[in-house]
């Protein structure tokens, strides 16, 4: 995670590369990491390959940190709900040094646990 190198995502049935996504911001005093700068080719929008991309980092991310956050620009909606579908909250807001303002949303390992274990329960 402290490396900052991206993760290439693969189509399974095909072996293409369909996108990446990274770690980044790894803080040890704060006990968190961002998940971001993610990207998927246009045709595989709206299906399970982002929850599942997302699902697999917060997975290894809370082997050693409390909390996940998301930086998401305040006009990419379609960002928004796919955050709030895999149970992020909106915790506020941050401008980076250009001072461009991104939304925060966060994931604690705590909420992470409680909706795997939601979601584990619902398919059987």
């Amino acid at each position: 995670m402290e490396s900052g190198g991206a993760l290439i995502v693969l189509d399974c049935k095909n072996g293409q590369v369909i996108g990446s996504s990274r770690f980044h911001g790894y803080n040890k005093e704060k006990n968190e990491i961002e998940i971001g700068w993610t990207f998927l080719a246009r045709a595989y929008w709206g299906g399970a390959y982002n929850r599942e991309m997302k699902q697999l980092m917060l997975r290894h991310a809370f082997r050693f940190v409390n909390r996940v956050l998301f930086l998401v620009g305040p006009q990419n909606l379609r960002s928004q709900r796919a955050m709030e579908k895999i149970g992020g909250l909106r915790t506020g807001s941050r401008r980076d040094a250009s001072g461009r303002e991104s939304f925060v949303y966060q994931i604690t390992a705590s909420s992470f646990l409680d909706t795997s274990a939601q979601s584990q329960a619902e398919r059987t």
